[in-house]
Parts: C-alpha cells; sequence; structure tokens
C-alpha cells in the first residue's frame, strides 16, 4: 500500500543525500544508484551506493550495503523503525533484504519499469501473503533520480 501520509520536504532532503551517494558509484563506472537509511529520530545510520563493478559483487547495490552499515551500527539486524531512502524502486533482491530487516517505510524516487519490486514488475514490498508490509513513498524528485541514469546510460553507449 501506498501511505496515507503526504511526502513532506524531508524526503526530499533525504533523498538528496541519497542523490549524493548515486553520484560516488560514477567513479568506478557503476550504474548510479544511491541510499541512505535514517533511525526515527532523522539521523543517517546507513549510506550506501553501487559498488558491483568496483568490488566485483553482484550483492552490492546500494540498498544492501545501506542495510549492512545500519545494521552494524545499531548492533542489530532488526532494522524497525528506520526509513530506506532509494533513489531508484529496488530489484528482488533488494526488496527482500528490506523485508527481511523489517524496514518499515521506504522513500524512492525513480521507477524500474524493467526489474523493480515495489510495484513496477513485482510488488514485494506490499505483498499481503509475507510477513511485513512496507509504507512506499514513490516518485520523491523521481526527475533528478531517473535523469542521472539516463545520463550515465546514454555515456555508456
Amino acid at each position: 500500500m501506498f501511505s496515507d501520509r503526504p511526502r513532506n520536504r524531508d524526503h526530499e532532503a533525504l533523498m538528496r543525500l541519497a542523490l549524493e551517494q548515486a553520484r560516488c558509484a560514477l567513479v568506478s563506472d557503476d550504474v548510479p544508484i544511491g541510499a541512505i537509511l535514517v533511525d526515527a529520530s532523522g539521523q543517517v545510520i546507513g549510506r550506501g551506493y553501487n559498488r558491483r563493478e568496483a568490488d566485483a559483487d553482484p550483492t552490492a547495490h546500494a540498498e544492501v550495503l545501506a542495510i549492512r552499515e545500519a545494521a552494524e551500527h545499531l548492533g542489530s539486524w532488526r532494522l524497525e523503525g528506520c526509513t530506506l531512502v532509494v533513489t531508484l524502486e529496488p530489484c528482488l533482491m533488494c526488496a527482500g533484504a528490506i523485508l527481511l530487516a523489517r524496514i518499515p517505510t521506504v522513500v524512492m524516487g525513480a521507477w524500474e519499469e524493467k526489474t523493480g519490486a515495489a510495484g513496477s514488475v513485482y510488488d514485494v514490498l506490499r505483498d499481503r501473503k509475507v510477513n511485513h508490509w512496507v509504507a512506499l513513498y514513490p516518485g520523491v524528485l523521481e526527475t533528478e533520480c531517473a535523469s542521472l541514469l539516463t545520463t550515465f546510460f546514454r555515456q555508456q553507449r
């Protein structure tokens, strides 16, 4: 389900931090996707950007790296009360990690029409068959998030 609460300026400010992370991926020619995780007070406790190329690791997605850092920071795999902010709709692997970490809220930038698992292709985060549901705030700074990706892929061709 989409959240009943409207997006707010805090979401946009947090998405700008995630976009900063996404730009870090450009150094290693990784797809520029960024993520941050904040605790209930709004403090950033996890950051990540795609590092698949840099680390030669297929699981080095921005969301997974941010989740790992946040879990280490908290000393717990349960990230209840936290919010994940990511520049692109999570894939199946990342959606699974979000559910397993018990993250209750995801703020998302651009949609991923080919592999998205938060409503585009699959809707894992809001599937009532699983034991954890996520409030999703899609489309936050969507144009900026999509533009960064479009520019990257245009330059790759």
